[in-house]
């Protein structure tokens, strides 16, 4: 009868497993790096909270936010935006590109005037009440856009000092699609 021992059997098994452990961190590390990179250049999942820009969105949908598109072309007229909130850490603002760079934005009797040309425009969703800072005009500078939320009577945005005109660098993404509730699904028309 042979003998087996079972020492040899653990000998040829440890750098196995080792072998295994090694692997799976690797995948781990590829998977976290990978990760990153998506999040931080490519896109990312934000969350609406508050009513500023219905009808278009609505508190409690959940957006992902295309970081590619502005590295290769400028931002548009009714792109909707997120850009950080200037003084209060982790917090993003979600609203519609109204001036660009260059223009005169002015709002009078609720009508909005870009460079004396009235704009026409259907998702807004009522008249405005308040032109704020746009009461007199605002020419945005090469970098600067003015910025409205569709929910105009209810909207902190580049009327109100707080927010006031946008930086190209400020501008994280474009809102691209809807991923929640699930009957909302779908790729945010812009125009």
């Amino acid at each position: 009868m042979e003998k087996y021992d079972y020492a040899d059997d653990y000998e040829e098994k440890k750098p196995g497993i080792l072998r295994e452990i090694l692997g799976f961190l690797v995948y781990v590390a590829a998977v976290v790096g990978i990760t990153f990179l998506i999040i931080t250049f490519v896109g990312q999942r934000t969350y609406v909270s508050g009513s500023s820009m219905e009808n278009t969105l609505h508190h409690g949908d959940n957006l992902i936010v295309d970081k590619i598109t502005y590295r290769f072309k400028d931002p548009s007229r009714y792109d909707i935006i997120v850009f950080p909130f200037r003084y209060e850490e982790n917090v993003y603002y979600i609203k519609r590109i109204i001036g660009l760079p260059g223009e005169t934005i002015q709002i009078e009797d609720g009508t909005i005037y870009v460079d004396g040309e009235v704009l026409y425009e259907s998702y807004g969703r009522e008249v405005m009440k308040s032109a704020g800072l746009a009461a007199d005009p605002v020419t945005l500078g090469e970098d600067e856009y003015f910025v409205l939320g569709d929910n105009r009577n209810d909207s902190t945005d580049s009327r109100d000092p707080n927010v006031g005109v946008i930086h190209r660098d400020e501008i994280i993404g474009r809102a691209w699609m809807r991923i929640w509730p699930l009957d909302g699904i779908g790729v945010l028309k812009h125009q």
